[in-house]
């Protein structure tokens, strides 16, 4: 899988879900461990790598379609839905998978596509209120 993500010489292009903005995520090391680096214009934000494995478990336990209600983080996130899940103190974590501090949200707009990408979600491309679920 990891290999498949890319390099920062060579990471993967993606689109957010609603496919009106592009942006790249490649694997690096920081601080002895594996981080997915998501590139957005010159905004870069850094995701704990095991968020992919953490979200298709979640997803396949919750079994439908969930809401991906993507925030900021210095904005609440709709409860229910991935965003949520991304900080909530009750995932694997126990906390949020975004690790840059000031930059740690919008984990539902950006892991949703790599993991899309990787074959392990379906995930919808509607303008607004996009959903996932595992594969």
């Amino acid at each position: 899988m990891k290999n498949q993500i890319g390099t920062k010489e060579n990471p993967m292009a993606l689109q957010t879900p609603p496919q009106t903005s592009s942006y790249t995520m490649h694997v690096a090391e920081k601080d002895g461990k594996e981080i997915l680096v998501c590139t957005v214009g010159s905004t870069v934000l850094h995701y704990d790598i095991r968020c992919i494995n953490d979200l298709q478990e979640m997803l396949k336990q919750h079994g439908d379609w969930m809401e991906l209600g993507s925030a900021d983080e210095q904005k609440p996130a709709k409860e229910g839905t991935v965003e949520a899940w991304g900080r909530s103190e009750s995932n694997p974590v126990g906390g949020w998978y975004g690790l840059k501090k000031g930059f740690r949200g919008r984990f539902g707009m950006y892991v949703p596509p790599l993991m899309e990408a990787l074959g392990l979600v379906e995930l919808e491309h509607n303008p607004k209120n996009n959903r996932m679920r595992a594969k």
